[in-house]
């Protein structure tokens, strides 16, 4: 590989930032065989490479917006993410997962990225986590057809790796205007890449969780948030369940508080 092919395979990768410009050593401790001439490039283009790259970002998310912005149903907005070429993720993906469930569900779930199952299914959440997260809205009276499931990513990241900042930027308007098409009363975001993401702070988890918060549309409306873990971290911490099955209560406790508001109304 000379220096051109590692930093299209690392942008491939997701890799959005620069250390450097000396050669390292490769897995297994092989080094490439770069020319004299490919160093000096590797060395002083460096920097302009990553200025390229944040350009290139920011012209990924402009062009997710643009293309956005006349999308009316869920079907024009599959279209346009299947033939969106602006977030690299596409390219190792097998398959564009958008969503799963009732689009005009009350309550939309919203998890970080597909993965391996989701991927190769083009579905989201039916994978061990998925399996999970179908039990616990069993025990609160939901299930698929009552709720709207989808992630922050519509792609797999390569090795379910977390997702870069500027990978979300790029999806968060495909994320949007699903909010938009469906118009919930409720998001239950699903660990803290996917409430950070919509709430645009950096708050752990431990401190979002069970607390409700509030996600402004782009057409306006106010939708409340509750934060709660992800399926895929109770798998690997099943100590913390009772305190997603708390979460899960808060969010029955509000729907059939709406439910009671809305029958008054009609009496």
């Amino acid at each position: 590989m000379n220096a051109r092919e590692v930093l299209e395979f690392y942008i491939l990768s997701g890799v959005d930032e620069t250390c450097g410009g000396e050669v390292l050593a490769l897995s297994g401790g092989a080094l490439p065989h770069f020319s004299e001439a490919q160093k000096n490039e590797t060395r002083f283009a460096a920097r302009p490479a990553t200025s390229s790259l944040a350009l290139s970002s920011a012209a990924a998310v402009k062009s997710a917006d643009d293309v956005c912005r006349n999308v009316r149903t869920m079907d024009e907005l599959r279209q346009v993410v299947e033939s969106f070429e602006g977030c690299s993720l596409k390219y190792n993906a097998k398959k564009t997962v958008i969503g799963d469930g009732n689009p005009a569900a009350k309550v939309m779930l919203v998890g970080e990225a597909p993965g391996a199952e989701e991927d190769l299914a083009g579905k989201a959440f039916v994978g061990r986590s998925g399996h999970l997260l179908d039990k616990m809205l069993a025990a609160v009276g939901l299930d698929r057809n009552s709720c709207y499931i989808c992630n922050i990513l519509p792609w797999r990241p390569p090795g379910n790796r977390s997702p870069s900042d500027a990978e979300i930027a790029v999806c968060l308007p495909f994320l949007k205007k699903q909010i938009e098409i469906v118009k919930p009363d409720y998001i239950f975001a699903l660990g803290a890449v996917a409430v950070n993401s919509l709430l645009g702070n950096s708050e752990s988890i431990s401190r979002l969780r069970g607390k409700w918060q509030e996600y402004e549309s782009s057409d306006g409306r106010k939708i409340r948030v509750l934060a709660g873990y992800h399926p895929a971290y109770l798998l690997r911490t099943p100590a913390q369940k009772a305190k997603a099955w708390a979460d899960f209560l808060r969010l029955k406790k509000a729907l059939c508080e709406n439910n009671q508001q809305f029958n008054a109304l009609l009496q």
